[in-house]
């Protein structure tokens, strides 16, 4: 991704050698709490640079790639469009709200958890209205874009649906109460500026926005994006930093564990964090959130995991690990 704005915040890391079911990844602790941190929940550090559910896999229809097949991605895919009126069939910030009850005992009872599966499968039928420029505070940027695909076309936005789905479920049976952006049910869309409201008027208590990356064959692994601290128009991440930081760094640390999968080998100097200012739906936010980009679709190592069901599975439950961890502290 290109067109960044703003820094990181420094975080002091080791890097952990984990061996597990046999398994090897990279499990990153806070230095700066170590153990001290709860119970020694694994973290991620912060990068030192600045720098979705379709359950029918990979025969799911393709949305059109937006970024190249090799290289790193444009600037149309940015995991995020910007910001924009909502589409014709929602309301600002209306949301899809999770129509079971969650679990009445669960350790997470009583928060709530904004989940955003990233574009929508149907967004390549909408060009115009998702090409449309508006302000994401820092500057101005698609409303949304198409996302990427493997080779073979399995479409972002349906590797991100489903794994929204698994999530919600693993989290409401955790007690929480778990509000999409959308299920799929919308034309294209919605735009950032949406998506933002959604979780804002929620008043999540985290938000994660799921996706897979498109870049270069060889470039492998996933990795977490943070929101930056900016200020400018409707963006003030002011609030948002720190926790989303400690957010991302809980899920980093999960998913390695969970899935065995490594920190990303092209962006984040190997932390699997990355900081960003460009991303509308993280300048927008007054609620900690974060975005994973869950491996690289162009890389055919990284796509058969991507388009494995029982390796979603596992994605979602990292994640939803990481979100319990953040959320007991």
């Amino acid at each position: 991704m290109s067109g960044r704005a703003g820094g990181p915040t420094p975080l002091i890391v080791a890097l952990v050698a984990l061996v597990a079911a046999g398994l090897v990844g990279w499990l990153l602790w806070d230095a700066s709490g170590g153990a001290a941190d709860g119970a020694g929940h694994p973290v991620a550090a912060t990068s030192a640079a600045a720098k979705a559910a379709s359950p029918s896999g990979p025969s799911a229809p393709s949305a059109a790639a937006s970024r190249p097949a090799s290289g790193r991605p444009s600037p149309a895919r940015s995991g995020d469009g910007g910001t924009a009126s909502p589409g014709p069939s929602a309301g600002a910030g209306a949301g899809v709200t999770d129509d079971e009850a969650p679990r009445a005992d669960g350790p997470l009872k009583g928060k709530v958890v904004l989940v955003d599966p990233g574009h929508n499968i149907r967004n390549s039928e909408h060009t115009a209205e998702i090409d449309r420029s508006v302000d994401i505070g820092t500057g101005r940027k698609e409303c949304d874009t198409t996302g990427t695909s493997t080779d073979a076309g399995y479409a972002e936005a349906a590797f991100s649906l489903d794994v929204a789905h698994r999530l919600r479920t693993i989290l409401r049976n955790q007690g929480a109460k778990v509000v999409f952006t959308h299920d799929g049910e919308r034309p294209y869309g919605p735009c950032v500026t949406e998506r933002a409201a959604i979780g804002n008027k929620a008043h999540a208590d985290a938000a994660v926005s799921i996706h897979a990356d498109g870049s270069a064959v060889g470039n492998r692994g996933f990795h977490v994006i943070l929101p930056a601290l900016v200020k400018g128009g409707a963006a003030d991440t002011a609030p948002i930093v720190g926790p989303s930081k400690e957010l991302g760094a809980r899920i980093a640390g999960n998913f390695v564990r969970v899935t065995g999968s490594a920190p990303s080998n092209y962006i984040g100097g190997g932390t699997g964090l990355d900081t960003r200012g460009d991303l509308g739906g993280l300048n927008l936010s007054t609620v900690p959130k974060v975005f994973i980009e869950c491996g690289n679709m162009r890389d055919p190592q990284d796509a058969g995991l991507l388009t494995d069901p029982a390796w979603r599975e596992k994605a979602a439950q990292g994640i939803a690990d990481g979100i319990t961890d953040f959320l007991r502290g």
